[in-house]
Formats: structure tokens, C-alpha cells, sequence
């Protein structure tokens, strides 16, 4: 492939990503006006654990699955009380 050719097809990748995060902060900035500024808070600060009901049923809830690992990295929850799942080849 022409050298030319290689890096109009960069520039084009280029102008593609723009569009991309020009799409995006026009979301977020329409998203903003109407539901305000995102909330960020102390960034630093530790996770509140309330103990309350929900997270109580969270907990639950979280505690009826596992994590797997497939042969190729990827991680996936399954229930503890299903079968494995059928692997592809």
C-alpha cells in the first residue's frame, strides 16, 4: 500500500475519533443542562458502607454468583446453583 494512501487512512481514523468525542461532549453538555453538573465529591474519601437493607439484599444477592475465567482472560459471573456453561470451540 502507497505511503500516501496509509496515512490519508490515519487522517480519516483521526477525523473519525474527532466527530467521536465532538458527538460525545455535545451529549454531555446537553445532558448537563438538563440534569446539572455530575456530582464528583471527594475523590480521596472512603466508601460509606450505610448497612442498611439494601445493601444487606446486595450482598445477598452478590454472594449467589461466582467469577469465572475462560481460557483466552475473560472474566464472567455465573450463579453458583446453574451449570457451567457450554464452551465454543
Amino acid at each position: 500500500m502507497p505511503r500516501i494512501q496509509r496515512q490519508h487512512e490515519r487522517e480519516r481514523t483521526r477525523e473519525e475519533r474527532a466527530h467521536g468525542l465532538e458527538w460525545f461532549l455535545h451529549a454531555a453538555g446537553r445532558a448537563a443542562a438538563v440534569w446539572g453538573p455530575a456530582s464528583r465529591g471527594d475523590l480521596s474519601a472512603p466508601v460509606v458502607h450505610r448497612h442498611d437493607a439494601f445493601e444487606q439484599a446486595s450482598e445477598h444477592e452478590l454472594g449467589t454468583f461466582t467469577i469465572e475465567t475462560d481460557s483466552e482472560g475473560h472474566h464472567y459471573a455465573s450463579r453458583k446453583d446453574e451449570k457451567p456453561p457450554m464452551t465454543h470451540h
